[in-house]
């Protein structure tokens, strides 16, 4: 472990921690979403929204604080990285959902649940590892399971894709949902770089 001659700013623990938690929140909002109407959806999708600004707010919050601290719990690129795409996580969610209301879209195929309950997962990991940031080496079980849910994303998003040109829909739902569940499978890739991050900051503190 680097020495340290001066004491770290653990704030940045709390933002990170804070962005964990508005993640599972909109985890929920989404599989909520997934089973509602339409007039619902947009009722959701504005409170996606909120989230979404939320996290912006935190993300900014880390960035002022990077700028005026003298002292970082690890290098400063890595603290701006690690916001950075915490914030995509919460972009692409947002997005998805933007998306369905956008293009009308109703029922979606079944395994779309599934897609999104591994990504309900890869939030909730997420949060669970962000106050741990203060102790890396122990963090391994996190991004060896993240991985494995990407993988597992993976799979389900080929089914999806398979299911879509099976012949069901036509050009135009084809490439409304193609768009949506490619947004979702963004996200699971996002809580992937999440924990790709965590996993290079560790191997530089140890």
């Amino acid at each position: 472990m680097r020495f340290r001659l001066t004491p770290r700013d653990d704030g940045f623990f709390e933002l990170f921690s804070r962005t964990g938690e508005i993640l599972v929140e909109a985890t929920a909002v989404l599989t909520e979403f997934l089973g509602s109407d339409q007039l619902r959806r947009e009722e959701l999708a504005r409170r996606m929204e909120e989230l979404e600004h939320a996290g912006d707010e935190a993300t900014h919050a880390v960035l002022r604080k990077l700028n005026s601290s003298f002292i970082t719990p690890f290098d400063r690129e890595d603290v701006y990285r690690l916001a950075s795409r915490l914030d995509d996580c919460l972009d692409l969610m947002q997005a998805a959902v933007d998306l369905i209301v956008l293009y009308r879209v109703g029922a979606l195929p079944a395994a779309v649940g599934d897609l999104v309950q591994v990504i309900t997962r890869q939030a909730e990991l997420t949060s669970e590892a962000m106050p741990r940031l203060r102790s890396l080496p122990d963090l391994t079980d996190y991004w060896v399971e993240i991985n494995r849910l990407e993988n597992q994303a993976d799979q389900i998003h080929r089914g999806l894709l398979a299911t879509i040109f099976g012949g069901e829909y036509d050009a135009i739902a084809i490439m409304k949902h193609k768009e949506i569940v490619e947004t979702l499978e963004s996200a699971a890739d996002a809580f992937e770089h999440v924990a790709h991050t965590v996993e290079t900051i560790a191997v530089k503190e140890s």
